[in-house]
């Protein structure tokens, strides 16, 4: 039974790395498709896959280093000498190969894509893992790395894009999706962590920040105005906040406090891009006790009550 670490030529005590730079040399040196005029190349390239297959496991590395399973992850001499060595991938030769214009893996499934798969840049997974003693497993992507992002609700409502930092050091420009909401998860494909079969994936986790002013409220955002007395009595124009910038509210007479007013278009986007709107809560502010105007009120107000009840729909 051939040894996996002397197959790959490299030492026991080798890195992950090491072992995975062997196989992809050997791997481009043996490629059947690369030595149709060498008859045991094919057999060469099963031996350095299987051996890379056992030697990428971390488990089965130390299992077979353990002396518990041989190299093709069959325990070792379970029914004595004999073993499994007769399998379709034991010992006793590679069954089940055949070369038809390409390199077959076991009962002729065609493998051919392994070769491009592995050195364009798709890991292992792109033909499905084939070759004698795979079993047909794709070799694993390296780990996903989980990122959390704290976006302003401002910036959730227009999708401005967000800056952030990943664990290489390597700083993107992150495009936020329509309808986003606190605890929506992005996944940005090829940026974890490496592995055999390629690069794992980063999992953007988003939290949208509370706003000094602002607040969501589905689809809207709504606001708290303050106005004077005057604005309130006479009517007004006045300047209100928006995610977008400010913008000009009319304001009618005789306008109560509690009101709500709507700006169309003003709050947070949905999922088919269009905006919610933006809910204008007045809240009429008296002026302080000892202004000058407050003491003038106070005057004009000496001895006049407001005869109807504001909280009769209330029922008290």
């Amino acid at each position: 039974m051939p040894d996996p670490y002397a197959t790959l030529g490299v030492a026991r005590g080798a890195s992950e790395k090491d072992i995975k730079s062997a196989y992809r040399k050997l791997a481009k040196e043996l490629h059947p498709d690369r030595n149709t005029d060498k008859p045991n190349a094919a057999e060469r390239f099963s031996e350095a896959t299987r051996a890379y297959d056992l030697l990428s496991d971390k488990d089965k590395r130390a299992r077979f280093d353990r002396g518990e399973i041989d190299m093709d992850g069959n325990p070792a001499n379970p029914f004595g000498a004999g073993g499994f060595g007769n399998g379709p991938f034991g010992g006793g030769g590679q069954r089940g190969f055949r070369h038809e214009g390409g390199f077959g893996g076991p009962e002729g499934v065609d493998i051919s894509d392994l070769f491009e798969g592995l050195f364009r840049g798709g890991g292992m997974g792109g033909g499905g893992m084939g070759g004698a003693g795979m079993g047909g497993r794709r070799a694993p992507v390296g780990a996903s790395v989980q990122y959390r992002l704290q976006v302003p609700l401002t910036d959730a409502a227009l999708l401005k894009p967000q800056r952030i930092t990943l664990g290489d050091g390597k700083t993107i420009d992150l495009k936020l999706p329509a309808g986003v909401e606190d605890g929506t998860q992005m996944r940005l494909a090829g940026k974890g962590e490496p592995g055999p079969g390629g690069n794992g994936d980063a999992l953007v986790t988003i939290d949208i920040a509370a706003h000094g002013h602002f607040r969501r409220d589905g689809d809207h955002l709504r606001l708290d105005l303050p106005v004077t007395l005057d604005e309130a009595l006479s009517g007004a124009k006045v300047k209100v906040p928006t995610a977008d910038g400010a913008v000009m509210l009319t304001i009618a007479p005789g306008t109560s406090s509690g009101r709500v007013l709507r700006l169309k278009g003003k709050g947070m986007t949905r999922k088919d891009g269009s905006r919610g709107d933006q809910l204008v809560t007045l809240q009429i502010e008296l002026p302080p006790p000892d202004s000058a105007l407050a003491a003038e009120l106070n005057s004009r107000l000496d001895g006049w009550a407001d005869a109807h009840n504001p909280r009769a729909k209330l029922g008290v």
